[in-house]
């Protein structure tokens, strides 16, 4: 195993715990600051935060050591699996009603992995790399702004209310 992806595995396994551990931050310090990085509710799109800051954080101390031309796949691969994961959870959750934590958890695990691995094996051009940087810092800021200023919509409703298109809805026995 090289060095880098020595260093690439264990910057994953940390930002994959620290992002396990965002899941229960704010409710355990439940303040502005926290709710900005943490999720505050179950809805898919505070759901977010567990994948983009611990990525993004990861990019940014990984590009020091990879070089910045590199920071534009990962900011590729972050907006790529954050698409994947309100994909994902809301034909799981939404269209399936499904409800179980496993799969929750697994899909994390494994999007994370995605989102680590995609810049090692896409060794393309960085053509682009500033609008890509550019794009992932404004889905970090919508994920602030629709923290405080939620628009309407499934993706912003809260799943642990049982509440599917603004209906009661009973889960599956």
């Amino acid at each position: 195993m090289s060095r880098l992806s020595k260093v690439t595995l264990t910057a994953f396994v940390a930002a994959t715990l620290a992002g396990s551990c965002l899941h229960f931050f704010y409710e355990l310090l439940p303040n502005p600051l926290t709710a900005c990085f943490a999720p505050v509710n179950e809805s898919l799109w505070e759901h977010l935060k567990l994948l983009y800051w611990p990525c993004l954080t990861a990019a940014l101390i990984l590009g020091r050591r990879e070089g910045w031309a590199a920071l534009g796949r990962r900011a590729a691969a972050l907006l790529l699996f954050s698409g994947v994961m309100l994909a994902a959870g809301y034909v799981y959750h939404v269209v399936l009603g499904g409800t179980a934590l496993f799969f929750d958890v697994a899909l994390y695990v494994l999007l994370m992995a995605g989102a680590f691995l995609l810049p090692q094996l896409w060794k393309g051009p960085e053509a682009r790399r500033e609008l890509l940087v550019l794009l992932a810092v404004a889905l970090g800021a919508a994920i602030v702004l629709f923290t405080f200023l939620p628009p309407g919509g499934i993706l912003f409703q809260d799943l642990s209310l049982n509440v599917r298109y603004g209906l009661p809805v009973h889960p599956h026995p």
